[in-house]
């Protein structure tokens, strides 16, 4: 039998945590000077002057959410951790509930606006300018009757209800630009030039030097916007094209080939499509082994 090494064993009357590890992110959040920027945006006001801060609730939400909480009631990790509650400098914490009530206060205009805002000041800090933006959407099956779900494209539960949100990335920085919730019998060309409006807002002072998107935004209003951006200056985009059989056959007849890397070829060509009665010409660049 294998020798079992000798643990040493302490006693303490001092309170600890399974999660002192926090203290690091609430000094990031000090040293970006978080809790000052919350100060200045217009959040919800309590209508008692016996609920908590607006403010402690928003800490009390991220602490939760960084111990692991993914609900409403899991909060109350928070309340009954007194190490948390004294590091955070709080005589009491907030009940689950206290969470509830407050954020039902959120409507789309205040979501907008603070976390507009927000964004904004986030970007506005960060080092580093020329974006590269990728847009996606995705769908999320719900089992259920959440607000705003509905029955729509979902490839892997058909007829199920599901959200269909769009979505905004940085793709230098790894991080999400912006986020739009929508209903799942929308298609992801649905608002997407509001979104996109919105989320270039929220990059205020910093260039976007590319766009990215897949086929599912590919659209000829959608191009009439970017290449007419900022009083016909516009933004480059690359947008995937829907390989239908027109584009197959453009293709086969391309004989002008360009190696950009080994084993890489590349071909541009201009293809012309009906709409909207007018003859529009956008072009599209192939690239293949």
């Amino acid at each position: 039998m294998a020798n079992i090494k000798d643990l040493e064993i302490q006693f303490t009357d001092e309170q600890i945590t399974a999660f002192g590890g926090i203290s690091l992110l609430y000094k990031m959040l000090d040293n970006c000077h978080f809790k000052d920027e919350l100060s200045m945006v217009s959040l919800p006001k309590q209508g008692s002057n016996r609920g908590y801060s607006p403010i402690q609730l928003i800490y009390g939400l991220f602490t939760g959410v960084w111990c692991g909480a993914s609900c409403f009631n899991h909060l109350d990790i928070v309340r009954y951790d007194p190490t948390i509650c004294n590091l955070m400098g709080w005589h009491h914490a907030p009940d689950h509930r206290a969470y509830q009530r407050y954020f039902e206060k959120f409507s789309q205009a205040t979501n907008q606006h603070v976390f507009g805002a927000l964004n904004e000041w986030f970007f506005s800090n960060l080092c580093f300018d020329n974006f590269t933006l990728d847009f996606d959407s995705t769908v999320i099956t719900r089992c259920g009757e959440q607000e705003g779900s509905a029955k729509g494209y979902n490839p892997k539960r058909p007829g199920r209800n599901s959200h269909h949100p769009l979505l905004a990335f940085v793709a230098d920085l790894r991080m999400i630009a912006n986020y739009w919730l929508r209903p799942g019998n929308t298609a992801a060309l649905t608002n997407f030039i509001s979104f996109l409006e919105d989320t270039l807002s929220r990059l205020k002072g910093k260039k976007v030097g590319l766009i990215r998107a897949d086929s599912g935004f590919f659209g000829g209003e959608i191009f009439d916007y970017l290449e007419n951006y900022n009083d016909g200056k516009g933004l480059n985009y690359i947008v995937a094209c829907r390989f239908n059989n027109k584009i197959k056959m453009k293709l086969v007849s391309q004989g002008k080939w360009v190696e950009v890397a080994k084993g890489d070829l590349h071909s541009r060509d201009n293809l012309s499509s009906r709409r909207l009665g007018k003859v529009q010409a956008y072009r599209y660049g192939a690239s293949g082994p």
